[in-house]
């Protein structure tokens, strides 16, 4: 089929006025605020923290306690949709069995023992420290300067945003860590 180059520049002009009728894109629906949940509580927006996807969830929030959590329909992956994990995160969330405190069990213990959050860190710091230093590489097999430990390894988590993952990567690194990875990768 032929056409002219005014029948083009027709089609070229009708096409872009039915572009600029069509209603805007979902990214420009973001702009303005959350849909309304099914109960009126306060709203926070955020991201389900099990798998790699990143749908979005409207967080309903009373008194500090987690009372609703639905998709957000606003958001360019999940558009709304939640998969059974992510619907029920709430339960998680306010589980009285949910465990909010360090524990630690001691080489030879049969129990685990609460322990405050200050001594865990440093019990990790400590031992990571220690690792670190007696399984030093400064050089390779070669002679070149590697400056590395092969002894300790990290996999990332799913329920951290791109900010948080760039930053973890930069303090492994500056310990020497080689073996990085993330379980959206696995």
């Amino acid at each position: 089929m032929q056409s002219t180059r005014r029948e083009f520049l027709k089609l070229l002009g009708v096409t872009a006025g039915g572009a600029m009728l069509a209603p805007a894109p979902l990214s420009a629906a973001r702009d303005g605020p959350p849909p309304p949940l099914r109960k009126p509580t306060g709203q926070i927006t955020s991201i389900c923290p099990y798998c790699g996807v990143g749908c979005g969830m409207i967080v309903g929030v009373e008194d500090g306690r987690v009372v609703n959590i639905e998709g957000d329909p606003l958001h360019p992956i999940s558009q709304g949709a939640l998969c059974s994990k992510g619907g029920t995160l709430s339960q998680l969330v306010n589980s009285p069995r949910r465990i909010t405190k360090p524990a630690y069990r001691a080489p030879g213990a049969a129990a685990w023992q609460e322990v405050e959050w200050e001594w865990a860190i440093d019990q990790i710091a400590q031992r990571i420290k220690r690792t670190r230093d007696a399984n030093w590489i400064e050089t390779d097999e070669q002679g070149r300067t590697v400056r590395r430990t092969e002894a300790i390894a990290s996999i990332g988590s799913a329920a951290l945003d791109n900010e948080e993952c760039s930053l973890l990567v930069k303090a492994l690194r500056s310990m020497g860590l080689v073996y990085i990875e993330h379980q959206a990768r696995i």
